[in-house]
């Protein structure tokens, strides 16, 4: 079975509110072996959300529909999805009575307009609302002679989550054909998106069961593998097999076979080895030692570093000598060796990264434009420095920048 999500109203249409209610669903449609095909944004007009209505019951097994259940002149759903699949809308006396005793009980005297609140599509079951004054509805129904199923749940998350986690679920899964649904996602640093999926292409086109989505961030591509299948043992064996050419092709670029960050894995592999390592960044300005710093219990691995912005900073804080420097500029290969070396013995490291380029968006010139950066990793056998000139803007150029430094020390260490 599919599904769709609307969630409706007009202020999701603008830049100051976003739908998050339909990741968690989605988490839990997932668990039952339903796929999501579709998910949109309706605002509170009623004949747009009628037209979704009908497209979405016209394609979709699910339909949910989230939010427009309030009492105002701009809470639709009801009256849209009725008039969508030909049904009539019905005052239900019970609920009205609820809403009047919850309104007394704290002493006020209720508008009559709450009181469409109480109004329940035919053949629809309504929900408790603890945290709410809008009940939900769940309906079992037919469109174009097909059947399907329909929810109308409120907006606020605090609301409708509990409600589908408890309620919907539970009518859901006797309903759903047991199906389960299994993901992978591999992960691969510094090589292109382009050439990662002319490569990848030959080999995901020939596994028709598995899903592959390409995604594309500064320095890394991510393959995305899902498989839906009658069991989960059919469906992980679907996607595995998938992965593991992957892993072949692409071999040790893969950092990450389960989905973890390239900062993750740094972490692992620095724990492995019983290592240490310390930074020293110019024109990353801290982003590497944020990285590192982000995964949990990196204090047993990461030392420390500085940020040396300015020149004496990189001789005062990291021991590059001054007369480097000036003879072949802070923007160097020699520099960002020079760092790595310097923060090494400064902080007593297994291994010392360094870090200077130009981010941009000024102080590039023809020699050494915007997006050249040098990244130096010493450790006691030497130092090896790269060169690199990376696209985009400042914060993508930063973090092409971290991502090759955290890449050297992966490979470093494996």
């Amino acid at each position: 079975m599919n599904a769709e999500i609307i969630a409706i109203g007009s202020e999701l249409l603008t830049p100051f509110r976003q739908d998050t209610n339909s990741l968690a669903l989605t988490t839990h449609l997932n668990d039952l072996g339903v796929e999501l095909d579709f998910k949109s944004i309706v605002g509170d007009r009623r004949s747009d959300l009628v037209n979704a209505a009908r497209i979405a019951f016209g394609r979709a097994d699910i339909v949910i529909f989230m939010g427009g259940l309030g009492p105002t002149e701009d809470d639709l759903t009801r009256e849209a999805v009725a008039e969508a699949l030909g049904l009539e809308l019905r005052r239900d006396d019970k609920i009205a009575e609820e809403l009047r005793a919850r309104f007394a009980a704290h002493g006020w005297k209720m508008a009559d307009n709450n009181l469409q609140q109480a109004d329940v599509i035919a053949g629809a079951e309504a929900i408790n609302n603890p945290r709410g004054t809008a009940p939900g509805q769940f309906l079992r129904t037919e469109y174009k002679g097909k059947q399907k199923i329909a929810m109308l749940l409120p907006g606020p998350p605090h609301e409708i989550l509990p409600m589908f986690e408890k309620d919907c679920m539970e009518r859901l899964r006797p309903m759903v054909p047991a199906r389960s649904i299994a993901t992978r996602v591999l992960r691969i640093a510094m090589i292109g998106e382009s050439s990662a999926d002319k490569r990848a292409a030959a080999i995901y086109k020939q596994h028709q069961d598995v899903q592959t989505t390409v995604l594309a961030g500064a320095g890394e591509v991510q393959f995305h593998l899902r498989s839906q299948a009658e069991s989960e043992e059919k469906a992980q064996k679907a996607v595995d097999t998938l992965a593991s050419k992957l892993e072949d092709e692409f071999e040790e670029a893969v950092f990450s076979a389960q989905g973890e960050s390239l900062e993750q894995i740094v972490g692992y592999y620095l724990q492995m080895r019983d290592a240490t390592l310390a930074v020293a960044e110019s024109c990353t300005g801290g982003m590497l030692a944020q990285r590192i710093t982000s995964v949990a219990g990196s204090s047993r691995y990461f030392l420390g570093g500085a940020v040396v912005y300015d020149n004496s900073l990189k001789s005062d804080l990291a021991g590059v000598p001054p007369l480097l420097i000036a003879e072949h500029g802070a923007v160097s290969g020699q520099v960002a060796g020079a760092l790595a070396e310097g923060i090494r013995t400064r902080c007593t490291a297994s291994l010392g990264i360094g870090i200077t380029g130009v981010a941009g968006p000024g102080g590039g010139t023809e020699q050494k434009p915007v997006g050249l950066v040098y990244v130096g990793l010493c450790d006691e056998n030497g130092t090896e420095v790269v060169e690199r000139r990376f696209p985009g803007d400042r914060d993508r150029i930063r973090m092409y920048a971290t991502q090759q430094a955290l890449d050297m020390v992966r490979r470093k260490l494996m």
